[in-house]
């Protein structure tokens, strides 16, 4: 089982959530655009959602509140997130998968929501495998939406991306370790550029839009 986001972070799951908003510059706007994106999308009047890496649930409770009657299945490889997502909704989790979303089966879905979660996946390869995967388990009309980093193509664009993500570390901590988080995040993870992204999802099958961008984050929505 591969590892949780938390222990990838090193932070515990008791301080995920505040941390996890000193990392990433304007978290709850993402999943703000993510939940808009899914209820503007989904026509089913009981869909089912699918969270890909649902950590401690902060996503799926904006979902939640975006399509009150939607049935939300959760997917993370640490099965403590999936308790506490649970817990978070009240219980109203229709569904956990425990285990890494690149191998696990996928339910018949009509949107499968993600942020912060695919830049876990090593390779262009594997990224297109999971795309063609999820096309396959989507409804007619149904979507992939996911909120991530994407880094600009262009390198002058890149380096302004990475200062303006370092001056939000450096509000919470120092520039030292500010640096350093960045470091390593860079070095475990794999941030593919935009551009990139839109076209291996045109490859797997999918339209693409992206509804917002704000540096090197944007959320991108994918319609099968």
């Amino acid at each position: 089982m591969r590892m949780g986001a938390g222990a990838h972070l090193g932070i515990d799951l008791s301080e995920y959530d505040a941390r996890i908003r000193t990392f990433i510059p304007d978290y709850e706007i993402l999943h703000d655009i993510v939940a808009c994106a899914a209820a503007a999308a989904v026509s089913r009047r009981a869909p089912t959602v699918v969270e890909l890496g649902i950590g401690t649930g902060a996503l799926a409770a904006r979902c939640v509140a975006a399509l009150p009657s939607a049935r939300i299945v959760g997917v993370d490889a640490d099965a403590a997130m999936l308790d506490a997502a649970h817990e978070r909704l009240g219980g109203g989790l229709s569904r956990r998968i425990a285990g890494s979303f690149e191998s696990v089966d996928l339910p018949r879905c009509d949107a499968v929501v993600a942020c912060l979660a695919l830049h876990h996946i090593p390779t262009s390869r594997r990224r297109l495998r999971l795309f063609r995967r999820v096309h396959r388990v989507l409804r007619p009309g149904g979507v992939l939406i996911s909120a991530d980093c994407h880094p600009a193509a262009s390198p002058r664009l890149a380096a302004a991306d990475r200062a303006a993500w370092m001056a939000h570390l450096t509000e919470s901590y120092s520039p030292r370790q500010a640096r350093r988080f960045l470091r390593l995040w860079a070095a475990e993870d794999h941030y593919v550029p935009l551009l990139d992204e839109i076209a291996l999802l045109r490859r797997a099958g999918f339209t693409v839009d992206v509804p917002g961008r704000k540096q090197a984050f944007a959320v991108i929505v994918a319609t099968r």
